[in-house]
Formats: structure tokens, sequence, C-alpha cells
């Protein structure tokens, strides 16, 4: 199955929680899900009993949309967290965290993941001062991110970086300079996601 394509905001009206698909909407208190806080469809206002199925596959699901990955990536990405020591819910997290484009947009450098991930596959962004074009790079402590000196999308980078929240303890960034340091890899207290999971974890056990 291909990226989905269609609207953005009807998936965090889908999960009930804010996903941080559109930046621009959310600052300016558009946001679907503020104006609409249900489910989309005509069932949306509806009170539906979860399974306990549904519960860890939203949960899946949710992940998913938040960081942008299709159902195959999501899977592989799951089974090497699980063959790795330690807990696989939160070695999946570290691994998603440590994606180059979720570190461009955690640094503040892009309003949302996707735009994140468009800068990263036109190279607009370099690591340690080489160019590269894989969202899904993970990045290693120590790392240097950039936007790379003289790129078209600097005055987007600018902009997204007034409106920034907060930089992850893990990150440190330098809006002026456009660019960031992994400081350390992080662990699941870093996190601020609104994901389970150990849900999503019972839910490839099962």
């Amino acid at each position: 199955m291909g990226r989905y394509t269609g609207p953005k905001e009807k998936l965090s009206r889908r999960e009930g929680v804010d996903l941080g698909l559109k930046g621009e909407r959310a600052l300016g208190g558009k946001s679907a899900m503020e104006r609409r806080p249900y489910p989309p469809g005509q069932h949306g206002r509806g009170r539906r009993r979860a399974s306990e199925f549904s519960v860890r596959m939203r949960a899946k699901q949710r992940a998913k949309s938040m960081y942008g990955l299709r159902e195959r990536q999501f899977a592989k990405l799951f089974d090497r967290a699980n063959r790795e020591e330690g807990m696989a819910g939160e070695n999946l997290m570290r691994h998603l965290e440590c994606r180059l484009d979720n570190v461009v947009y955690r640094l503040g450098l892009a309003a949302t993941r996707a735009q994140a991930r468009q800068f990263v596959v036109h190279q607009h962004i370099t690591v340690n001062g080489k160019r590269l074009d894989r969202p899904s790079y993970e990045v290693a402590a120590g790392d240097q991110i950039a936007v790379k000196a003289g790129s078209s999308i600097e005055p987007m980078a600018r902009q997204s970086t007034d409106t920034a929240g907060p930089t992850p303890a893990w990150l440190l960034a330098d809006h002026d300079g456009l660019k960031g340091t992994v400081n350390r890899l992080p662990d699941r207290n870093d996190i601020a996601a609104p994901i389970e999971e150990r849900l999503i974890v019972e839910h490839y056990s099962r």
C-alpha cells in the first residue's frame, strides 16, 4: 500500500490526538482537531465500543501516521527493535525518533515531519557536512545536522524556527545557524509523543 495522500488532519481526528501533521493550521487555531474533536465519518460522534484488537491496532496506526511510515517500513522497524537488547517498545520509539526527518522536525528546521522529509529527499539537509536524501537515515550521537548553505529552503526553515517549540534535551539547536547537534540518543522520557508502545508490542506479539 502506498503512502497516504488524503486529508492530513483526518488522521489526527481518527486517532483523537494532534499528530502534528499541519503545523501552520494548528498554530493559527484552525486545526480540525479543535473545530471537530471527534472521529471523521457519518458515525464519528457516536459511541463505539472498541475491541482489544482495535485498541492495539489504533496504537500502531497512530505511530505510523505520526512518523509517516508505511506498513512494511513500520513492521520491519519493529522486527529490528524486537531483536535488540532491552524493551522492544522503547527500542522502537528510539529508532523512530532518530530518523533524520524527525530530527530535522524536532530541531525546528521544518514545520512538520512531512516538510522535513521533503527537505531531506531533495538534499537540502546535511549530516556532518554531507548531503543525504534518505529520511529513514538514523542519526548517531555527535552528528551535526544543518540546512545546506545557500539552499532555497532557508526562508522556510527560518520561518519554522520562529514558531518552533522547545527542543528535546537530547538535541541542541542553533536556529541562527539553521543547524543542530545530536547530544546523545534519546531515552523514552525524552520522547513527547502520544504513543503507547506497549500496545504496539502486544499487537505484533498476538
